[in-house]
């Protein structure tokens, strides 16, 4: 099985060898489609990244009726802690809410300090849900429950971003999806080309017994070395680009939202992805070829 194994591995370097231009041209198209590829993975997972981290920032703030006595405010504690959609309810004093007023304003945030006598807020329940795409129904809910004065989520800020994010990724998977098989064509053009240069040697291996699949693997191997071949370059430009784009960007992000993931393991798992992505369609061009004209 060995020796078999070498065959075929040295007929397919003898081959790749034989077809220089084509093996150039195909590892050529492999390498810019999947630096695109890599490049989409790696915007996708940062935004994907980033929007899970304002996903999880994303509360209902349920203003208590001041005319509500202690009995209601636990009843309506209830209430909200009995809806299925609800992780969390915290209870935030008008103290407390007085308090963050401040501070978020900074130095200016000292006027609201004339307020700490005869404090004019709200107690508030501070709700958090277990998919944040459920915020807006589980609002509109709450709108409608006793001693409820105002339900606040950032309506318009968070729809914006569910939809923003939903068309992002919808549109990196159509192109990855895209340039994915734009890949596998051009590999299995190369494919096709070596087998029609070779169809009369394929022609006498039948005709002396040889199988379909003992003829298949030489270009099953062919379709793998210029798939891997194609993914190593794309992988070190990205790993180095990226690398000096998180060393730039992060004095500028940090302590925001944005928060860029890290190298590691980040890019390992992208270039995983690439190497299999790479592999994978190399043997499918190579497959989808060898099935429609080793027909002989």
């Amino acid at each position: 099985m060995i020796n078999t194994l070498g065959r075929h591995l040295r007929e397919s370097m003898k081959s790749l060898a034989r077809n220089t231009w084509m093996t150039i041209a195909s590892v050529s198209a492999v390498m810019v489609t999947l630096l695109l590829v890599g490049t989409f993975l790696v915007i996708m997972f940062n935004l994907n990244n980033i929007a899970t981290n304002i996903e999880k920032d994303v509360e209902i703030r349920v203003l208590i009726d001041v005319t509500a006595n202690q009995e209601q405010r636990d009843q309506l504690k209830q209430q909200l802690e009995s809806l299925p959609q609800v992780e969390s309810v915290t209870f935030s004093s008008k103290d407390e809410e007085l308090e963050n007023l401040i501070s978020s304003f900074g130095e200016e945030g000292e006027a609201f300090k004339l307020f700490e006598q005869e404090n004019p807020l709200n107690d508030v329940f501070v709700i958090k849900t277990k998919n944040p795409e459920d915020t807006p129904s589980v609002a509109k809910k709450i709108e409608k429950f006793d001693h409820v004065s105002d339900v606040r989520y950032a309506e318009e800020t968070v729809e914006r971003l569910f939809k923003v994010v939903n068309i992002g990724r919808n549109i990196g998977i159509v192109l990855i999806i895209a340039l994915v098989f734009t890949a596998m064509f051009l590999i299995s053009n190369t494919i096709k080309v070596t087998i029609f240069a070779r169809r009369r040697e394929i022609e006498i291996m039948k005709l002396v017994g040889a199988t379909n699949w003992f003829i298949r693997w030489p270009f099953f191997l062919e379709g793998l070395f210029l798939g891997v071949s194609g993914s190593i370059i794309p992988i070190i430009i990205l790993i180095i680009i990226y690398k000096r784009f998180v060393e730039w960007a992060n004095p500028y992000v940090q302590g925001s939202f944005i928060e860029l993931l890290p190298l590691n393991p980040f890019l390992f798992q992208v270039s995983a992805i690439l190497i299999f992505i790479g592999a994978f369609i190399g043997i499918w061009g190579s497959l989808m070829s060898v099935r429609k004209f080793l027909k002989v």
